[in-house]
């Protein structure tokens, strides 16, 4: 019996997954606006905006509204996208259209963790939205493809956002 409940124990252990947090929002924020942030703002994500959001994320919005954070000319925005299994919450800063930084702030996968290290996080800041997405490339990583893949996405996002706030 003892075998059987240490065998179920282990088993459930396998299969959750850890909320890694790697720097809480309040810090992103303050460190985008280099003390206090202004207040949050809302964008309303509709008519044509949500069209444009469903085409870079691939499927429509999960949210109607975002809460950003902006003051003068600089934007900062706390985006989630689902990697593999989990949600993946990033923030990005974005000024005269370009990106200037990218965190990721909380992750929750079991797999594809290195996109919080900043030897990928490096490859964001400059980049510019395109008419084919991101202006630059972004190198993959090894079992980490579809977290790669959603911090490109949510980058997009929020440089598209940016662009209408």
């Amino acid at each position: 019996m003892i075998r059987i409940l240490l065998a179920l124990l282990l088993a459930l252990a396998g299969t959750a997954h850890a909320e890694d947090v790697i720097l809480p929002p309040d810090d992103f924020l303050a460190s985008a606006f280099g003390g206090a942030p202004p207040p949050a703002r809302t964008l309303w994500v509709t008519g044509e905006l949500r069209e444009s959001a469903q085409a870079i994320l691939g499927h429509p919005p999960s949210s109607l509204r975002v809460r950003y954070w902006q003051d003068s000319g600089r934007s900062a925005w706390i985006l989630e996208a689902i990697g593999k299994e989990s949600p993946i919450t990033a923030g990005f800063v974005v000024e005269n259209g370009e990106l200037r930084e990218a965190e990721v702030l909380i992750y929750r996968e079991s797999r594809g963790g290195e996109i919080r290290f900043p030897s990928f996080l490096r490859q964001f800041p400059g980049l510019r939205l395109d008419e084919s997405g991101l202006s630059g490339h972004v190198d993959n990583i090894s079992s980490a493809t579809l977290s790669v893949n959603a911090m490109k996405k949510m980058a997009a996002l929020a440089l598209l956002l940016a662009s209408r706030s």
